[in-house]
């Protein structure tokens, strides 16, 4: 399924969405124009690691990637499907937060998924990047936060457009995300090379955090 658009309405405009988007946009476009030895120093400069983590535990720098690699994307195709994630869901919990408590909130977020990567995987030697951690927050915000909102869905291999409920939506991408998480932890390497375990506890981080970063009561 592939989320096209919400029927939740944003009062404001989502100015930390939208400056995240450009961030990552930037830093993405500054990657791939590098030459290659130098874009994949920055990838393994900038990248999690999990097993370089486990090295340097009490090295303050390096839980630095942890933050830095929300910021880097693989391909175009990740970091578009990434962003779109992020605009779809994002104006709207922003909305209700407000652009610093949202940032703020991402950025946790995505430093817990990270970190959720790490308790799973501490021996992995693979580079982890992108956003997803973080949107899984966003996400798991919005699971609670909008429970009557409808996403104009595509089904592509019918191909057909249908309106699903958010919740019924967002709660099936969790349990692709948990089964996957299981398997690849039976299996004993990730699927794919996609940190599961750090979009399941992004999106429960979001879900559970996000109470304390509404400014307005009537939505807690």
């Amino acid at each position: 399924m592939i989320p096209l658009r919400d029927t939740a309405a944003s009062r404001r405009i989502p100015i930390a969405t939208l400056s995240i988007i450009i961030v990552n946009i930037i830093i993405f476009f500054n990657q791939i124009t590098l030459p290659s030895e130098q874009a994949l120093n920055m990838i393994l400069a900038y990248s999690f690691i999990p097993s370089r983590l486990l090295e340097g535990l009490s090295d303050p720098k390096s839980y630095i990637p942890l933050f830095t690699s929300m910021f880097l994307h693989g391909n175009f195709s990740h970091l578009v499907s990434n962003m779109w994630s992020l605009w779809l869901f994002g104006d709207n919990v922003e909305d209700r937060m407000g652009p610093i408590r949202f940032s703020i909130f991402y950025i946790l977020t995505g430093l817990i998924a990270g970190f959720a990567h790490f308790i799973f995987n501490p021996f992995l030697n693979v580079p982890t990047v992108g956003a997803s951690g973080a949107i899984a927050g966003v996400m798991g915000a919005y699971f609670l936060m909008f429970p009557h909102s409808r996403i104009i869905t595509l089904i592509p291999f019918f191909p057909f457009i249908i309106r699903v409920h958010a919740q019924i939506f967002l709660f099936i991408w969790f349990l692709t995300q948990l089964n996957s998480g299981i398997m690849s932890g039976i299996y004993g390497r990730t699927i794919g090379g996609v940190a599961w375990w750090a979009h399941i506890f992004g999106f429960i981080a979001g879900a559970v955090l996000y109470k304390k970063f509404v400014y307005n009561k009537k939505y807690r």
